[in-house]
Parts: C-alpha cells; sequence; structure tokens
C-alpha cells in the first residue's frame, strides 16, 4: 500500500538510521504495552462485550478508565430543537406576537412537570419570573405555557438581541412576554433592578414576563426559579394521546429500550414521539425507531459544532470531553485550554491566545456540554483514587462528535492535530492513548488524512514513544473497522523504512488478543519480515515479542500453536527461530490467563492442541539458540505449579511427552534438580513429584534441597 507523505517527513527527506543498540531510549516490553492500551482505550471502542484479563478476550474484565456507563441522554446544541411543531425562533418576528395556533399546539402535548405550579404562582404574583435550567431541559416550551395559562390576550417573543439596560423598553405592550436565552456575561449581568424597572412597566400595560436563561453565575440579586423537565415517558404518552393504539406502541421493544436508557430531555422524548406517531408495523418504521438514537446524536453534534453563538472555549472543551470521556474531569479541562489555544490562534492569529484563570464551575461547564460527571475509583499504579470522572452519558457521542470535526470542519484541522501531536508527547500514559484512540477515530472518518497528517509522522519517529502511539492508533482503527489497515499493516512489516516495519510489527501482536480471526494474518506478516534475514537485534526482538503476544489469543491458542509448528518446517531459518523464540517468550510468563494456565484449563484435554504444543516445547528445548531460553519458561511453569494444582496436573501430563532421547530426559532432570523456589529457597516440593513422574520406575527419593 502506497503511504502518504506525512507533514513531518516528507519523502524528499532521507530515511533516518535506526537508533544504535544500547542508545538511550525508552523502551517498554510488549505485554506492558498491551496492559497499557487496554486499561486507557475508551469504552466506545472497546465496546461493552471486549474484556481483557490477564490474557483472557472476551470477557467483562476490561480495565476502561473510569468504567463503563450506560445510558442515552441527549446531547443538544446551542439552538434548541422543540416538540411543538413550527414555534420556534425562526418563525418568529423580532418582538412579535407567537400565533395562538402555536401555543395551542403546544399545550396539547405539554407536561406541566414538577415546578410548573409554583412557576405559574410566582408568575402570577410578581409578574416577572426568571427561568433557569441546563440546556435542552424545555424551559422555553414551559415560558409559553406559563403565559398561556395566565390566560393572556397574547404572548409576544422578544428580540433576541434584547439586553438588562434594554429590556424595559420592549414591554410596552399588554399581554405575555417570553425573552429566551438572556446571553449574561460578566460585563453584561442581570440585576435586580433591571427587574423593578420591567415590573414597574408591566404594570402600567398589564403584562408579564418569563425570561430562560441558561444556569449562570451573572444573577446578582436575581432569584431564578430552577425548571426541572418531565418524565420522557411522559412527554412519549403526551403525544399519543389521540392514539386509539397508544399502550401498545408504549409495550414496543425499541420504545422500552428508548425509555430505558434514559434519562432523556424533552426534546429528544418528543422527537423520538413524532417518530413514533408515524410506526405503522412496517420493518421501514421499526428500523427508524432503533436507530432513532444514533441519528439523533449525530444531529445534535453538527449542530453543537456549527452553532456559532457557542463560545470557543466551550468547543474546545467538548473536543477535549469526547478525547477524554470516562476520564478524569481535570484531564479535559486542562487540556481543552490548550487545544482553545491552538484555535484561538489559527482563527486570530495577530491576537495573544488569552486563557482565563477562573471561569465557570466543573458542573456549569458539563452542563453545557451535555456531560455528565461523578465521583469514581480510578485504578492506578499505587492503586484506587477518587476521581471526579466526566462522560457523555450516550457511549456513541464521542465517536461522533471526533468524526464530525474532522469530516465536517476541515478548518480546524490544523489545530486539532497540533493539539493530538503534543497529546502523544504526554508523559501520562492515559494522555497518550486516548490521544490514539481520538487519531483512531479520526482514521475511521478519513484514513488517508488520518495517516498522512498524524499516524505516519509517529510511525517513522526515531523516538520510541511517537512509534508506540502509531501502533496504539492503528489498533484501535482496526477495531473500529477503518478500511484497510489491515492491509497497511502488512505493506509497512516489510517496508523500506526500519520504524515504519518497527511499528507496524508491533501493531499486530497488540491487535491479534482483540481481533482473534486477525491472528493467522498477523502472524503470516511477521513470517513475511523474518524471511528476510536482516533484522537488527532490535527489530528481531520486536518481532519476538508480537509473534508472542499472538499466543495471548484465548479462542485461537490451538490454531496458533499449530501455525507456528507449520513454520519450524519452513525452509528459512530465521522463519524457524521466530517460531521457536516466540513460542518460548509466550511461555515464560506467568501472569493471570497465561499460556500455562489455558494449557492447565482447556490445551490438555484437546489433542490436536497438547500435540504441538508438546512438539514447540521438544524443538525449543533441543535447539542450542532456545535451549537456556526454554528451560527459564519451564521453570516459570514450575513455580505457577507450585501454587496452582491444575498446573502441576498439567506439568505432568507434559513432560513425558517432552522425551524421546536420554538426553531429553538428563536435561530435563538436571533442570529440575538444580532448580530453586521463587524467593531463592531450596527446590519447591512440585520439583520432585515431576522427578517422579521423569523416572516412573524409580521411586523418587527426598533429595537434599540444598
Amino acid at each position: 500500500m502506497t503511504t502518504p507523505a506525512s507533514e513531518e517527513v516528507s519523502a524528499a527527506q532521507p530515511v533516518p538510521s535506526e537508533p544504535e543498540e544500547g542508545a538511550a531510549e525508552r523502551t517498554q516490553e510488549a505485554r506492558a504495552a498491551q496492559r497499557e492500551l487496554f486499561a486507557h482505550t475508551p469504552g466506545f471502542i472497546l465496546g461493552p462485550g471486549a474484556g481483557f484479563g490477564g490474557s483472557l478476550v472476551g470477557g467483562a474484565q476490561h480495565g476502561v478508565s473510569g468504567g463503563q456507563v450506560t445510558g442515552d441522554v441527549f446531547l443538544g446544541g446551542k439552538t434548541e430543537i422543540h416538540h411543538h411543531g413550527d414555534a420556534s425562533a425562526a418563525h418568529l418576528t423580532p418582538s412579535g406576537e407567537i400565533p395562538r395556533e402555536h401555543l395551542e399546539a403546544l399545550a396539547e402535548v405539554f407536561v406541566d412537570g414538577p415546578v410548573f405550579e409554583t412557576a405559574l404562582r410566582r408568575l402570577r404574583e410578581e409578574r416577572v419570573l426568571v427561568l433557569s435550567g441546563a440546556h435542552a431541559c424545555g424551559r422555553y416550551a414551559a415560558a409559553r405555557m406559563l403565559l398561556h395559562r395566565l390566560g393572556v390576550p397574547a404572548v409576544h417573543a422578544l428580540s433576541s438581541e434584547t439586553t438588562p439596560s434594554t429590556l424595559t423598553a420592549q414591554l410596552d405592550r399588554p399581554g405575555g412576554h417570553v425573552l429566551r436565552d438572556l446571553p449574561l456575561t460578566r460585563n453584561r449581568p442581570l440585576r435586580e433592578n433591571h427587574l423593578y424597572a420591567a415590573v414597574d412597566r408591566l404594570k402600567q400595560t398589564d403584562g408579564y414576563l418569563v425570561i430562560t436563561v441558561e444556569r449562570s453565575p451573572f444573577l446578582p440579586g436575581v432569584p431564578p426559579l430552577a425548571w426541572e423537565p418531565p418524565d420522557a415517558e411522559d412527554v412519549v404518552r403526551a403525544h399519543l394521546r389521540r392514539r386509539d393504539d397508544a399502550g401498545r406502541l408504549l409495550g414496543l421493544a425499541p420504545v422500552r429500550e428508548f425509555l430505558a436508557r434514559g434519562p432523556h430531555r424533552p426534546v429528544e422524548a418528543a422527537e423520538f414521539a413524532e417518530v413514533l406517531t408515524g410506526y405503522d408495523g412496517s420493518a421501514e418504521a421499526a428500523a427508524r425507531l432503533a436507530d432513532f438514537g444514533q441519528t439523533a446524536v449525530v444531529k445534535q453534534c453538527r449542530d453543537r459544532l456549527s452553532d456559532t453563538s457557542t463560545d470557543l472555549r466551550d468547543k474546545a472543551f467538548l473536543i477535549a470531553l469526547a478525547v477524554f470521556d470516562q476520564a478524569p474531569y481535570v484531564l479535559a479541562a486542562e487540556l481543552a485550554d490548550k487545544l482553545f489555544v491552538h484555535f484561538q490562534r489559527l482563527q486570530e492569529p495577530e491576537q495573544p491566545p488569552e486563557i482565563p484563570v477562573f471561569g465557570p464551575s466543573a458542573e456549569e461547564r458539563l452542563e453545557r456540554a451535555g456531560a455528565e460527571g461523578e465521583t469514581r475509583d480510578e485504578s492506578t499504579e499505587w492503586g484506587p483514587v477518587p476521581q471526579f470522572t466526566a462522560y457523555f452519558p450516550r457511549e456513541d457521542t464521542p465517536h461522533v462528535l471526533l468524526s464530525e470535526v474532522w469530516t465536517g470542519h476541515p478548518s480546524a484541522r490544523p489545530a486539532l492535530v497540533t493539539w493530538l501531536r503534543e497529546l502523544a508527547r504526554d508523559g501520562r500514559p492515559v494522555v497518550r492513548t486516548r490521544a490514539a484512540a481520538a487519531a483512531a477515530v479520526l482514521a475511521r472518518a478519513d484514513l488517508p488524512s488520518a495517516v498522512a497528517l498524524l499516524i505516519d509522522g509517529w510511525a517513522v519517529s526515531r523516538a520510541f514513544g511517537p512509534r508506540v502511539t502509531a501502533a496504539n492508533t492503528l489498533v484501535l482503527a482496526q477495531l473500529l473497522n477503518a478500511p484497510v489497515v489491515l492491509r497497511l499493516l502488512t505493506g509497512w512489516c516489510t517496508d523500506s523504512h526500519w520504524a515504519r516495519r518497527w511499528t507496524a510489527i508491533r501493531a499486530l501482536g497488540l491487535l491479534a488478543p482483540l481481533r482473534p480471526d486477525l491472528a493467522a494474518p498477523a502472524l503470516s506478516a511477521l513470517a513475511a519480515r523474518a524471511r528476510v534475514d536482516d533484522s537488527t537485534p532490535a527489530e528481531s526482538d520486536n518481532l519476538v515479542e508480537s509473534t508472542a503476544l499472538l499466543l495471548s489469543v484465548g479462542t485461537r491458542r490451538g490454531e496458533m500453536l499449530s501455525e507456528l509448528v507449520r513454520l519450524l518446517q519452513h525452509d528459512t531459518p530465521s522463519v524457524r527461530a521466530l517460531a521457536l523464540a516466540g513460542f518460548v517468550r509466550a511461555c515464560d510468563n506467568a501472569d493471570e490467563g497465561a499460556l500455562v494456565e489455558w494449557y492447565a484449563d482447556t490445551g490438555m484435554y484437546e489433542t490436536d492442541s497438547a500435540r504441538d504444543l508438546a512438539a514447540l516445547w521438544r524443538a525449543a528445548l533441543g535447539d542450542r539458540a532456545h535451549t537456556r531460553q526454554a528451560l527459564n519458561a519451564l521453570q516459570t511453569w514450575t513455580q505457577v505449579a507450585q501454587r496452582s494444582p491444575d498446573a502441576a496436573r498439567a506439568l505432568e501430563f507434559l513432560l513425558p511427552a517432552l522425551i524421546v532421547t536420554a538426553a531429553d530426559r538428563d536435561r530435563l532432570d538436571h533442570e529440575l534438580r538444580t532448580m530453586r523456589a521463587e524467593d531463592g529457597g531450596p527446590r519447591p516440593p512440585v520439583a520432585d513429584r515431576l522427578l517422579a513422574v521423569l523416572h516412573p520406575s524409580v521411586s523418587a527419593q527426598p533429595q537434599s534441597r540444598s
């Protein structure tokens, strides 16, 4: 596959040589890199069914940072979309009267909510009511219904350009007035004197006023009423009032699933109800119901990013939160401001970027982003630590947001690319991994651009860290079903650039445990590189580590053992050496779910697997280049057997299959007799049991363990 030229390394530049052996470069063992990748990959990539515990795949043990969150909460844009027909701001003239038919249509489907009566009483008594609430909570619909219920002769929508200081001048007609989402800032707050002046004017004209605002600190002396939205099910029921089959519709499986994934904001519940009212029993109608959530989140992400009234810093936080979904809030907040700086430089290059030292609270920023937060235990190398974690209640929101930024707003790419490169150089594993995950989403949306602008630059780096980020990105892109990633990795395995080869080799090893169906193609690609037989020691070790990782695939270990046995017959010595070294490296592992545990639980009971594993053991023990490493791995299995009766029985079953000649028996006998315990003490008791297996005709006498 032709690799696009990256911005950082052009085709005209000379290919850098590989770092010399012993060069001061931080490296990381492949299994540690695997654990780091799985620990910090966001849930929307791994999905609820993916898992990683030890080397197990397919369970529910994977360590997604912050845990998993299920739910389905609407992510609104700055422009609210209401459930009352056509009566939105787009249909109103500035400071014009809202058509009565629009108010009556809204009244037919409006649900009061828990504080409606309190709001109505305050409005009747005070004439002015400030109604605050979260974005898309339905407060604007509530404002109009409050005035409608008062029985005023007309309801007027005030101009969106109204400010606190010009408010009173707008109240020149009798009836009701509604001012939607009054924009407030530190320099333009809504004060109590503004409301006093408004009340005086309303008394003169016999009028009433409802002002809606998002929760804001810029209301000195003003007591707003916090609007609480109704339940989503009540909103859906209200839209079905005229349907005789409302009960049947509410019992449909997609409807039950939608309501169970709540909470939902009124606007989303209303839009879902509109789709439900059109249900006619056809397959197409059922598909529309099932697809509603995805369609809604795409639309709202587009609205949020395209809304020119949304502050640039809020958009930067929204994007950062998509990258750090289900991670500590402080990460998203800290790194969002760095993205904001890049956006500022891109939009206003002549102006020095400014970041306010103090700003909105965490709760307010999350509310604006349509996200939530809660304190959870975050896993660290020192143990669980409580952290305030931020997340989008709907798990697919991050994917949709990042894809929309990348493909729908290409002018933002320079800032986004620069920011992701910075994240890839961060010292925190979670930050680096999330940068890779974000780049994987971008690759899924537009692979050529992501490779050219991000992945290839990381892949050809002389430094270790960026290459790992490139490998992680390609692994996660494959999990997202990005096109031709496997072909790219296969091509890079034999690329002329040593760093691309290293990246591809590492990626293939990391990928197979998550995609067992790709284990065989991955091994073929690694063997193709080994056939060239011109690898440096560092690259050879990378090949061995990745081959060993292929044997961590729980559901395909038997298949991988068979493939390794086949490679033993290869006419190229380097391919045979790769098979043996990878096998021995995989065996020399005592982690949970390692090959020894799989053999004890499953492999020894499968005729083909037991035969192939014994053949590989015999070949490794009998090959002078691998004998010492194989004996070390056998010590590891014996130490596991000392702790695990199942592993001990498995070794008792395996050892006879490893003896073909007297030399084989002598080699194993010497290793078991001279073995020390894990703590350096005398030979472990299980070694005596295994010695008895080696010499079945002679009763093994207790031996000195000095």
